[in-house]
């Protein structure tokens, strides 16, 4: 009821308060440069996002359908379009989705996209609203949404007008779909999905029901398939592709599609609304039902709006450039995709690893949960400003262990991709229950933990190489190119997590036996090279050790998608330990400063973008944080197409300039500190939820007396000195603030 007050209270003021957020908010940023988002309509969290579709066209030579290795809809490199998308991922790193597509065009109908598709100009988009020009056409393309459904308003000039729905294009490997017209003002069906990262298994249809605010005068389907026949068709031109006019039964196939022709007026807008649900068609059909306005876009657009600032006013930030806040708000858009729910608006849902339909009735059910990622810093974030959306968040995992017997590792749409490493729902769960969001089923997640951190063999669907882990606390190196240490990184840092959770819940010998796996990463540590190094099964290290193979995506013998630099200090659980291993704090500074000055970090490699937090552990060091936070900031995010560093990853990569603007940072999951460095902003109000915090609100106000002071001179919580570089979560929940002053 909180929220939705908030939203009245919005609506009341007027439109002049909608801008208050929404205006930092550029969602071109990371559409380049392999960050991956989108600048498709979208609200916060929502099931449907209508975007651009762009990565395939005949005036470019990037994409066909022998090679689809992109993994988002939509570059901003492209200005070809294809239509707009409805179900889309946005910054991930694999392409899946990017399904039910409408493009607007005029004259004959032309089913294929290298024909139909047009140069798209003067595009703009703020949270909730795209548009874009479409030159071939003379068209005014306008897209908003709402949770489950999408709105697009056409704007056509005079003669013949059509608006076509392709079920062929897609971004994944997987295709077949069905379509039906219900009749001239409505259309229904399904289409494949899946096969994320290429991964078979990961399989499901989404349904779907559009319907037009204008009865067409002409309609029919299309159908890819060069040896069908039939008196009712007439082909194109190269005869690959058969069109069926007035065509009422439903139609299969993986190339399919259909058209709704009109007779139009200069600048007549037709409109179509599409709704979605991975349950059935007449799910999608109820959501429809449920969220349409009945064509009134401008409404649709309005509350996508008011939900945008509701969300983004969590956090107010003075002070700055403007070029900063909306990097800064941007970010915080990010974090508002994914997770997005799956829930229609009855509460049913996909169950996990099978179709059998579910509902829920106490919380939202999310899906798209990119955990190797997402767990370092969002989550926490998310615990921060949003405990209610992470609690769902928290119950949605452990249901899926209840449904598929196993705890997510990179789950989409309620099917499990075996995506990236180590066992990553448990230090999300551990650091939201230490947090304090602990209304979940506590024991089942506790019994689901056990169980993937004990199953020997290939009983284990989240450790699969757990044996030798297990017996000699580490996985050996058997292939040239195997991941095996990232594994095991990943494996600590769950286990230490899970002695956190076994400590709280008072099991004293799990406590001792999970923490005592936990620090085993020391089996890898190699004195000569004086950091991790792969090992093989006879406990030898790997000969011809290159500490910098594996830059630029290139493969490296036990690491994943990095360097041996960047995962050496990956153990932020015991960085005590590690010092030790390392022969004292110097000889740590010093190798940990070299990975900067060297240029072996990589900011968009989620196993070292802790590092800069590290200089905080040893005293009068700090002044490295603030300095390397800083530096990281200022170069490689920019309020720019190309202004994420790399794959956004789910929010991962802005969560951490959220964070690191604010000045502060979760370093390791599972430890409620939060590591303090110099903020971007003069002031910071952090908007508490009262049916989770105590307090109402945190400040954080930064003293400058020139402005490019960085380093931190003083620092004060609630009036009292604070000699500290961490605070905890609980203070700051509790409300009140932090006073920081700066000198050069």
């Amino acid at each position: 009821m909180k929220r939705l007050s908030g939203i009245l209270i919005f609506l009341f003021f007027g439109m002049n308060c909608f801008a208050q957020f929404t205006e930092y908010v550029n969602p071109f940023i990371g559409t380049t440069n392999f960050g991956t988002t989108n600048p498709g309509a979208i609200v916060p969290r929502g099931m449907v996002s209508v975007t651009p579709f762009n990565v395939s066209g005949s005036d470019i030579n990037t994409w066909d359908k022998d090679a689809r290795w992109w993994s988002t809809p939509y570059s901003w490199d492209n200005t070809y379009l294809t239509g707009f998308s409805h179900v889309n991922l946005s910054g991930v790193g694999c392409p899946d989705l990017g399904v039910i597509i409408l493009m607007p065009t005029t004259g004959e109908v032309k089913a294929d996209h290298k024909e139909y598709g047009s140069i798209m100009k003067n595009q703009v988009s703020i949270p909730g609203y795209y548009t874009t020009d479409l030159e071939k056409y003379g068209v005014k393309a306008e897209v908003s949404s709402t949770k489950r459904t999408g709105i697009s308003r056409y704007t056509f000039p005079k003669g013949k007008s059509n608006i076509l729905l392709n079920l062929g294009l897609g971004l994944t490997n997987e295709s077949g779909a069905k379509i039906k017209i219900v009749n001239n003002q409505e259309i229904e069906g399904s289409r494949m999905t899946g096969t994320f990262c290429y991964n078979d298994g990961s399989e499901r249809p989404v349904f779907f029901v559009a319907r037009f605010s204008k009865k067409a005068e002409d309609l029919g389907v299309w159908k890819k398939m060069p040896e069908m026949k039939a008196e009712s068709a007439w082909s194109d031109t190269d005869g690959q592709i058969k069109y069926y006019q007035n065509f009422t039964q439903e139609m299969y196939g993986d190339e399919i599609g259909a058209y709704f022709t009109f007779d139009t007026e200069e600048n007549e807008q037709i409109l179509v609304e599409v709704g979605v649900s991975y349950v059935s068609i007449e799910n999608a059909r109820m959501n429809l039902d449920a969220e349409s306005n009945g064509f009134d876009f401008e409404k649709t657009k309005s509350q996508a709006s008011v939900e945008w600032n509701d969300v983004l006013s969590r956090v107010k930030v003075e002070g700055g450039t403007k070029d900063q806040k909306t990097i800064f708000y941007t970010a915080l858009y990010h974090t508002q995709i994914h997770p997005n729910i799956i829930n229609d608006v009855n509460g049913q849902y996909p169950a996990m690893e099978s179709f059998e339909i579910r509902e829920t009735n106490n919380c939202d059910r999310y899906t798209v949960f990119s955990l190797w990622d997402t767990y370092r810093n969002f989550h926490p974030l998310m615990a921060l400003l949003y405990p209610q959306e992470q609690l769902d968040m928290v119950r949605s995992m452990v249901d899926m262990y209840k449904e598929s017997a196993w705890l997510p590792k990179w789950e989409l749409n309620s099917k499990e991709t075996h995506v990236m490493e180590g066992d990553p729902a448990i230090p999300v769960i551990v650091d939201s229950y230490l947090r304090g969001l602990t209304d979940f089923d506590v024991d089942a997640a506790y019994e689901a933990m056990y169980k993937s951190a004990t199953t020997e063999g290939r009983n284990n669907k989240l450790r699969p190489d757990i044996d030798h882990y297990l017996a000699e606390g580490y996985v050996p190196l058997k292939e040239e190119f195997d991941n095996s240490v990232s594994h095991a990184l990943e494996y600590y840092i769950a286990d230490w997590n899970l002695a956190q959770f076994a400590k709280a819940l008072d099991k004293k010998d799990d406590c001792k036996r999970f923490l005592g796996q936990s620090l085993r990463y020391k089996e890898y540590f190699d004195k000569e090279f004086n950091m991790i190094r792969p090992k093989l099964e006879d406990g030898s290290f790997l000969k011809n050790f290159n500490p910098q193979q594996g830059e630029n995506f290139e493969p490296s013998p036990g690491f994943h998608e990095g360097t041996a630099w960047q995962y050496t200090f990956c153990v932020p659980h015991d960085v005590k330990g590690l010092t030790k291993l390392m022969g004292g704090k110097r000889n740590f500074i010093n190798t940990l400063q070299s990975v900067f000055d060297n240029k072996l970090f990589d900011m968009a490699n989620e196993p070292d973008i802790h590092y800069p937090y590290l200089f905080n552990y040893f005293k009068g060091d700090e002044w490295r944080t603030q300095k390397e936070v800083r530096n990281l900031i200022d170069t490689y995010y920019k309020n720019a197409a190309d202004g994420i560093p790399g794959n956004d990853d789910c929010g991962t990569l802005s969560a951490w300039i959220v964070y690191s603007m604010m000045g502060i940072y979760p370093v390791c999951p599972g430890d409620t500190d939060y590591a303090i460095t110099s903020p971007v902003f003069d002031k910071i109000t952090i908007e508490l939820d009262s049916e989770f915090h105590k307090g109402r609100s945190f400040e954080i106000l930064t003293r400058r007396k020139n402005k490019d002071d960085l380093f931190i001179d003083k620092m004060m919580i609630n009036g009292k000195k604070q000699n500290s570089y961490f605070i905890n979560h609980k203070t700051i929940s509790e409300g009140g603030k932090l006073e920081i002053s700066l000198k050069k």
